[in-house]
């Protein structure tokens, strides 16, 4: 391509001279490295041509010179091959190379990381902060219909067609997980287990934790027990849409929410985020343990314990550490 570009700039060699310059010169300019610093992403919209790119690609600091930048295009041949899209251009890119990435429509991949635990609100307020992403979410998914999870797309993907990706994620690895569930849980749907597994979520950010979790609150099922959950609590009062910052009070544990496992016995009513794989594998396969308390050990973990005596204990250590 070189032959023939150079050949190209041979025919305007009059033209180009007229204005002071050389072919040799302007095709150098073509092929040298370009006024970038660093990686750039530009999108390049739907129906532009050639003038309205090369304007676009100067204007963001990609090349020197649109007129350059024109000339080489049309002298290989791809003034109609460039394609609309997002395009990330390295450091230094000569024009020639510029033209070489925008013809060849190789778009750039963006990545959208879903934290496990987070409510829909708030997994779609990260979707409105993503860059690229277009439209709106007119009605918001139901917690625990997502999964987190780290997501690919490129520039003008809709919100939409991410919540559909998110769901049918999420259908598959629970009716996947749903099929190899232990015997005997206190549990008879997969919804219930991904409620159970909201909580788990919401209560430790430890992996190696979570089986246990689960097993507290698969053995309070069984004996009847209330779960008393603090993150029910919170979601009752928030539905998920802002931290509470704040410690929970005596009077909140008895708000009158199908949420607050202190208020109800059993399950909450629906899930209070959306849990990861981890998190239902976990209450799918709890832990084999006659833990029926935990608390925070003030170190990022939990004590577990399978007496009122022993968790008391618990308590009192979590006291004197917090104190500190």
């Amino acid at each position: 391509m070189r032959q023939h570009v150079l050949i190209y700039f041979l025919i305007v060699f009059v033209l180009t001279s007229l204005i002071g310059g050389s072919v040799f010169t302007t095709y150098s300019q073509f092929v040298n490295e370009g006024p970038l610093p660093t990686h750039k992403e530009v999108y390049i919209p739907k129906g532009v041509g050639l003038k309205q790119v090369a304007a676009l690609l100067y204007r963001e600091g990609i090349i020197n010179s649109p007129s350059v930048f024109m000339l080489g295009v049309r002298a290989s041949g791809n003034r109609h091959n460039i394609k609309a899209g997002e395009y990330s251009f390295p450091p230094r890119s000569s024009a020639k190379m510029v033209m070489n990435i925008v013809v060849s429509g190789h778009t750039y991949i963006r990545k959208l990381r879903i934290p496990e635990g987070l409510s829909s609100y708030q997994i779609v307020q990260l979707m409105d902060k993503a860059k690229g992403l277009t439209g709106t979410i007119e009605q918001l998914p139901k917690n625990g219909t997502l999964l987190p999870d780290t997501y690919h797309y490129s520039y003008g993907d809709t919100k939409k067609g991410m919540i559909t990706r998110m769901q049918n994620a999420m259908n598959r690895t629970l009716a996947e997980l749903w099929e190899q569930r232990d015997k005997d849980l206190p549990f008879s749907t997969p919804q219930e287990a991904v409620t159970l597994a909201s909580v788990v979520e919401k209560e430790t950010a430890l992996s190696k934790e979570r089986s246990m979790i689960a097993s507290a609150f698969v053995n309070r099922l069984k004996k009847g027990m209330p779960l008393q959950s603090d993150p029910t609590v919170i979601f009752a009062l928030t539905d998920g849409r802002y931290d509470l910052q704040r410690s929970l009070t005596y009077k909140d544990l008895k708000y009158p929410s199908p949420y607050n496992t202190y208020y109800v016995k059993g399950l909450p009513k629906a899930p209070i985020s959306n849990p990861g794989k981890a998190a239902i594998s976990a209450v799918l396969h709890p832990a084999e343990t006659k833990y029926i308390y935990f608390v925070a050990n003030g170190k990022g973990g939990h004590n577990f314990a399978e007496t009122y005596a022993e968790h008391k204990k618990n308590v009192q250590l979590w006291r004197q550490k917090n104190k500190k």
